[in-house]
């Protein structure tokens, strides 16, 4: 009895130690990669806002460097999309000609793949040469070359991850064309679907996992093929991942054709993580699992190391914002909102705009200009002007353009930008904006008197539009107007946005006093060299909303209910647009019981 006991522990034995070879090598059959992936930085390598001066730990570099070091693996690759070397005080750094902190910031991390963005393209191509120069991780873009006919980086690279094979392609949007034209005369913007079919059709058998990292939204823009990644994705898919950008649109994970697609905030303000499963096949790696998820920066403290590193280059940021330019004086350039969550220098005439406009038409000479509030939240109150405040008013380092055009024009762009208006409905208590238009693309106008009728839909809201003698404007009038060099650029002289072919304005000058600056520039030069250091709010009120003939009494509960937090304006579903719903009078009598018809 014993021994036949022995003896079936010795052939139990035996199998598990035969066993033990298959299941260690089931175990080396599968692999976990790790794929880390920011964007559309813009400048933020410390937690502060240099624009206003002030805090902001919403996200930055310094933050990222401590998540990234929590999420980051042994097979990790880190990735950037773009827009890195605009905005929150990256300009003065750019202007120096030294080194810029957020690029620094990248090195520091150790990133493995950088890709250009659009804004990379705003200063010019030398700049973007020295920027790449700069970088340690490996550049990418596969569809652009300099004015000498060579790429201005790689399309693509292949890295390995514990015997994993990597391959990641890099593009940017076709757009920039439309941006910065001017930057890339004579260069060529190649359609990035071909640049990413050739590079797949090159590369094939030399990786296991095919990774995008295109700064390019989801969809296309201005109607053109190829500038989105799903036009990219339908048409190869080979990808099994993709790093999307330039919408600055928080999606942690969504499936475009079977390929596994994510898009960060911008800012530094999340970051994706993407874990990829893989199975031995054949000599090669096959991907079996994907899955992604949105970290949000906020909830991480500052890295020590890096913010010592970046900390010089903070004190220059900070005391260049709090130079002292000018006096304002006789209160703020713009109404407090009567609803905290409805600018009202977008529905009524102000100062603010006012003096952009101002600003636009003394440096270029022009009649008339046009100009965006960018930032809902922008104004200016008494007391001293710091150079911080130019960015707090007007956000984008955009240059000004002076552009020729007719009356019949001027209408047209009229009212391509009162389409920004939902149309207002009987019942309505609220003016409310169209989801799908940013604040950015709607302009408010000087040198002309006008009414927007926003009773009337879109294409005929543009009333009684006069010369400010009160003359009609006629469709044969010319004049020249004042625009940025982005309206300029992306609408009214790229075909099929505002107008067709053969009805565009004229171009007339770029970078108007380019030896001053851009616009920002330009608004701090006249405060202080033509307004001698002081101004005053003027306001001349050229324009107005008319069409919400509302219930005065009803309106006035609205404002009250909002104010108690009783009712909410409805932002849109992206974020980006705020007030997109009208308060109707159903939601303010809802809050009211009928009366009782028996006591009654």
């Amino acid at each position: 009895m014993m021994r036949r006991f022995m003896t079936s522990i010795l052939v139990l034995a035996l199998l598990v130690c035969l066993a033990l070879p298959a299941l260690a090598e089931d175990s080396a059959e599968s692999k976990t990669i790790r794929i880390i992936g920011t964007s559309d930085l813009h400048g933020k390598f410390m937690p502060w806002d240099y624009a206003l001066n002030a805090a902001s730990t919403s996200g930055s570099m310094t933050q990222l460097a401590t998540a990234i070091a929590q999420y980051r693996t042994e097979t990790t690759l880190l990735v950037d999309a773009g827009d890195t070397i605009q905005d929150n005080s990256a300009d003065i750094f750019i202007r120096s000609g030294g080194p810029q902190p957020i690029i620094q910031a990248i090195n520091a991390l150790n990133y493995d793949v950088w890709v250009t963005g659009n804004h990379e393209f705003n200063y010019g191509m030398d700049v973007l040469k020295q920027t790449i120069a700069e970088l340690k991780p490996k550049v990418l873009n596969g569809n652009v070359l300099d004015s000498a006919g060579e790429p201005i980086a790689d399309g693509y690279a292949i890295f390995d991850l514990d015997g994993v094979r990597v391959c990641v392609i890099g593009m940017v949007t076709p757009n920039i064309t439309r941006w910065d034209a001017v930057n890339l005369a004579n260069c060529t913007v190649n359609d990035p679907l071909v640049a990413t079919r050739a590079i797949i059709d090159a590369v094939q058998g030399q990786y296991d996992v095919l990774v995008g990292v295109f700064h390019m939204g989801i969809e296309n823009e201005y109607g053109v093929d190829n500038s989105g990644v799903t036009d990219i994705l339908n048409a190869c898919p080979e990808f099994d991942v993709m790093v999307s950008s330039h919408e600055h649109a928080l999606i942690p994970s969504m499936e475009i054709n079977g390929v596994l697609v994510v898009q960060n905030k911008n800012h530094a303000e999340t970051m994706s993580v993407i874990d990829l499963t893989l199975e031995k096949d054949g000599d090669g790696w096959k991907v079996v699992g994907k899955t992604a998820e949105s970290v949000a920066i906020a909830d991480y403290e500052a890295d020590p190391e890096l913010t010592e590193i970046l900390t010089p280059y903070h004190e220059i940021a900070c005391a260049d914002a709090e130079q002292i330019v000018g006096t304002l004086e006789g209160g703020a350039l713009a109404a407090e909102n009567e609803i905290g969550s409805i600018p009202t220098a977008q529905i009524e005439d102000t100062a603010l705009i006012d003096l952009i406009n101002d600003v636009q038409m003394y440096y270029t000479g022009a009649p008339v200009s046009a100009a965006a509030l960018f930032t809902m939240d922008a104004n200016m109150y008494p007391g001293d002007i710091h150079k911080c405040d130019m960015a707090l008013i007007y956000k984008y380092t955009n240059t000004l353009y002076k552009l020729h055009m007719n009356g019949a024009q001027l209408r047209k762009y009229m009212e391509w930008s009162a389409a920004y208006y939902n149309t207002w409905m009987p019942g309505d208590l609220t003016i409310s904006f169209n989801p799908d238009i940013r604040a950015y693309n709607y302009d408010m106008f000087a040198g002309v008197n006008y009414e927007i009728n926003i009773a009337n839909e879109p294409g005929s809201r543009i009333e009684n539009l006069t010369w400010p003698d009160g003359t009609p404007v006629a469709d044969d009038d010319e004049f020249d107007i004042a625009v940025n060099n982005y309206r300029a650029t992306s609408q009214l002289l790229a075909p099929g946005i505002v107008y067709e072919d053969g009805d565009m304005p004229t171009l007339l000058e770029i970078d108007v006093r380019g030896d001053i600056g851009g616009v920002r520039e330009l608004i701090r030069d006249y405060i202080v060299n033509v307004k001698g250091g002081t101004i005053t709010p003027e306001c001349d009120g050229n324009w107005r909303v008319t069409g919400n003939d509302w219930d005065s009494d009803l309106r006035q509960k609205a404002v009250g209910l909002l104010a108690e937090g009783e009712l909410a304006i409805p932002t849109s579903e992206d974020g980006r647009t705020p007030n997109v719903k009208a308060i109707t009078e159903e939601d303010v009598l809802g809050f009211y019981e009928e009366p009782d018809a028996e006591a009654a």
